[in-house]
């Protein structure tokens, strides 16, 4: 629980000014309730003065007393605002930090956790550690009153702390022990709920397949078999703050009335007053307010047991990049004795401005060797360069600038079509900063970028064979995603659109093109192998056609590159016709 004791720490500094907030209100809240007793005792003491006398008591404490309830209502009031303002900052910081790693981190994170485990752990986990600092500050805001109370026992008798301080010490152990059991309980129950969001994420990714199938029932039942532990954990969560209220609600009326006996012994021997043994009830009382940290301590559990699983995903180590530039040249790709995941490269070149296509059969290695060609994965060993440069010593904008990526199903990011197409800004080096390697972009050199954006998002449109059916949208390229339902051949004619607008000189279509139609499909290879710009393309493939079209073909097995070369030539070749059996042309 380190990791996630220091990110409930960082968690409580990182919450504004809340628990600065939320410190000061307990701190006089808990003054005031200290006060209570002592103020109450004098206006008993004054009032039995003024019986005895039969003289009017003539005191301010009854106002006084007054004064200081109206103190502890308004820093209740206070603090009960302050609370929920400190959780949402801490949670929405947190969960902001989060989504940001977990994005930074690349595909690492999905290959770490289900898609459902890190909903729940940048989502729920993270709102619960968002409430560290409320707990923090709850729990020891009530050693305000515990160390008041011990004071002020010891100004009247030091024999009365001796006996408050004996039972603070049991009750600070029975929090002890919950605190550490609690946190054990709450992080098997969490490790369930993530495991419940995982298994119903991944139904509803393939809610039409089990609709298909008729096995909607089954599926329902694999996706509720967590319960059953979900359930006993959250019985083990219930006895264990049970059996913990029971133990603290046996100590805490045994010391009142350990203390109120010895305070009446004291009574009997004239060593107190009326009023002061009420105050010494009182502060008895106070002092055993530490019991009612049950709450607190539960939810500072649950924020420990949240905060080591957010922990975990934070360990996730991020994508590093450098802050080279390209030099100019054609796209050439290298892959020099590159090994990933089971997938031997070895010396492999691309050679700039060429098509290549790679092929396969299912589990082969296309995907992957196409992720490390545009680096959304990177080798165990070797290396990949683009025109000379190591792709992991290049600047970010530098290398999503120059590399397009496309995927069989892509994800349309952007409030419209036009900005789904529409790369980032370009950088650019502008005078003698391009010396130093300093980038900007275009708008911050006060040039607008409007009319070009608007014909590279065409043209991008065209060779994608998007542009008809954009037209044809009520706004156009315009249109808000949500309002334009797409198919799955004209969602992927959009990806295309944004790989051949962004990637300059590389673009990777990994298996792009499958839900096209054949028409479509041959318009799309027609602009590929014809790009105009010269651009480097690395095609995975499964249709013969899209092979036969290339300039070369990178032939996997099992692994392994088993061969490169021209498709006419690996055609020779038994086993590579069967991998195109059946296969469309």
């Amino acid at each position: 629980m380190r990791a996630g004791d220091r990110l409930v720490i960082a968690a409580v500094r990182r919450s504004g000014p809340w628990p600065a907030v939320l410190a000061g209100t307990a701190i006089v809240g808990a003054a005031a309730e200290l006060a209570i007793p002592y103020l109450i005792g004098r206006t008993v003491d004054a009032t039995v003065d003024a019986f005895v006398t039969r003289q009017p008591a003539g005191t301010p404490w009854l106002a006084l007393c007054a004064g200081a309830v109206a103190a502890v209502m308004l820093c209740e009031s206070l603090g009960v605002w302050a609370r929920g303002a400190s959780g949402a900052h801490a949670a929405a910081t947190l969960r902001s930090g989060v989504l940001r790693h977990v994005l930074g981190s690349g595909s690492a994170a999905t290959r770490r956790f289900p898609e459902g485990e890190l909903v729940t752990r940048a989502g729920l986990n993270a709102e619960e550690v968002g409430r560290a600092p409320e707990t923090v500050t709850s729990a020891l805001a009530l050693l305000v009153p515990t160390a008041g109370a011990l004071v002020a026992l010891t100004l009247i008798a030091p024999v009365l702390t001796l006996t408050l301080g004996a039972g603070i010490v049991v009750i600070l152990l029975v929090l002890r022990a919950f605190l550490r059991t609690t946190t054990t309980i709450a992080g098997g129950y969490q490790e369930v709920q993530g495991e419940l969001a995982a298994r119903l994420v991944e139904a509803l990714g393939g809610a039409r397949t089990i609709a298909a199938a008729g096995t909607a029932e089954r599926e329902s039942r694999r996706v509720l078999a967590p319960l059953p532990r979900l359930r006993a954990h959250g019985m083990a969560l219930w006895r264990a703050n049970a059996s913990a209220t029971v133990r603290s609600g046996v100590v805490v009326p045994l010391l009142e009335v350990a203390v109120l006996a010895v305070g009446g012994l004291l009574l009997a021997a004239g060593d107190l007053t009326i009023g002061e043994l009420y105050a010494a009830a009182r502060y008895a009382v106070l002092g055993a307010s530490l019991s009612t940290a049950l709450g607190h301590i539960g939810g500072l559990a649950r924020a420990r047991a949240a905060a080591g699983r957010v922990a975990e995903v934070l360990d996730l180590p991020p994508v590093r990049y450098g802050t080279r530039t390209l030099p100019p040249g054609p796209g050439t790709l290298e892959f020099r004795d590159v090994t990933a995941n089971g997938l031997a490269v070895g010396d492999l070149t691309l050679p700039g401005g060429r098509v290549t296509a790679v092929v396969g059969r299912s589990g082969s290695g296309k995907s992957l060797l196409a992720a490390l060609a545009g680096r959304l994965a990177d080798p165990e060993r070797g290396t990949v360069l683009l025109d000379g440069v190591p792709l992991p010593e290049l600047a970010e904008p530098e290398l999503r600038r120059a590399i397009g990526y496309a995927f069989e199903r892509p994800v349309l990011v952007g409030e419209t079509i036009g900005e789904a197409i529409k790369p980032e800004p370009a950088p650019v080096r502008e005078g003698a900063d391009a010396g130093r390697g300093l980038i900007t972009t275009a708008a911050d050199c006060g040039l607008s970028t409007t009319a070009a954006d608007r014909g590279l998002v065409t043209t991008a449109a065209g060779a994608a064979c998007a542009d008809p059916f954009i037209r044809r949208l009520p706004l156009g390229y315009a249109t808000p995603l949500a309002d334009a339902p797409m198919s799955g051949g004209e969602r992927q004619r959009i990806g295309l659109a944004r790989a051949f607008a962004q990637g300059e000189r590389l673009l990777v279509l990994d298996d792009a093109t499958s839900s096209l139609d054949t028409v479509t499909e041959r318009q799309v290879a027609q602009a590929l192998t014809t790009d105009r710009l010269g651009r480097t393309r690395l095609i995975a493939a499964h249709r013969l056609a899209t092979a036969a079209r290339a300039d070369q073909v990178v032939w996997l097995d099992d692994g392994t590159v088993r061969a490169c070369g021209p498709h006419h030539v690996l055609w020779q070749d038994p086993a590579y016709r069967t991998l195109f059996q059946g296969a469309a042309s």
